[in-house]
């Protein structure tokens, strides 16, 4: 009876719950938007190029001083829809400092299918830092392009990986809002096929969560 091996890679952040499910599976069975106007797929090889520009000398401003509640910053029915299966209250990650950082993650093996969610915001200490870190951050994912409407910037990449046979796609979008950085990401396999969701499914996946959190951020102002 043929079984089924896991990425490492997606074994490693897979929950208890989630491993024992694709376990049992396995011993029974074996074996992501942008507007239609946005009209944005970014390629999968194409380069990009980042040009550093020196430090504004304007004054700093700071529009956001906490991260908001990442749990909550995607709605229960986009992420029924992304990660089939999964909580809607979602996970959030323990950080050293909830102020700055905050992460919360949605995962899910639905029958064949497995979704991963993550959504992350940054506060930095200045409109100039986080666009510098946003700049940075882009600058390490080439081969995607810009996702005009959202923020002061945003930038998304869909990247294929294969290991042990078994396709993983993988969509990140960073956003800057003011001196705030919204990252998410969102991935997918298929165990049966072995074959991963097209680039389009997750693109748009991750630019939907990506606009939520941007707003549920833009809605904690102040």
């Amino acid at each position: 009876m043929p079984s089924l091996p896991l990425p490492l890679a997606l074994t490693a952040r897979l929950s208890p719950v989630v491993v024992l499910a694709a376990a049992g599976w396995a011993l029974t069975s074996g074996p992501f938007a942008a507007p239609p106007a946005a009209a944005h797929k970014p390629a999968e090889a194409k380069p990009r190029t980042q040009t550093a520009s020196a430090p504004s000398t304007s004054a700093e401003s700071r529009t956001y001083t906490a991260a908001p509640a990442p749990c909550d910053s995607v709605g229960k029915k986009t992420v029924a829809s992304l990660v089939p299966g999964a909580k809607t209250a979602g996970k959030e990650i323990p950080s050293t400092d909830t102020q700055v950082r905050r992460t919360c993650s949605w995962n899910a093996l639905k029958g064949y299918d497995y979704r991963w969610l993550d959504v992350s915001f940054e506060i930095l200490a200045s409109d100039e830092a986080a666009a510098a870190s946003y700049r940075s951050a882009t600058a390490k994912r080439s081969g995607g392009g810009d996702v005009p409407g959202l923020g002061d910037g945003a930038y998304s990449v869909v990247n294929l990986t294969t290991e042990d046979k078994q396709q993983t796609r993988e969509g990140v979008v960073v956003a800057r809002a003011s001196n705030a950085l919204v990252t998410v990401t969102y991935n997918g396999s298929d165990f049966e096929s072995k074959k991963a969701p097209d680039t389009d499914t997750i693109n748009k996946g991750a630019i939907k969560a990506a606009k939520e959190a941007v707003a549920a951020l833009e809605a904690g102002r102040g």
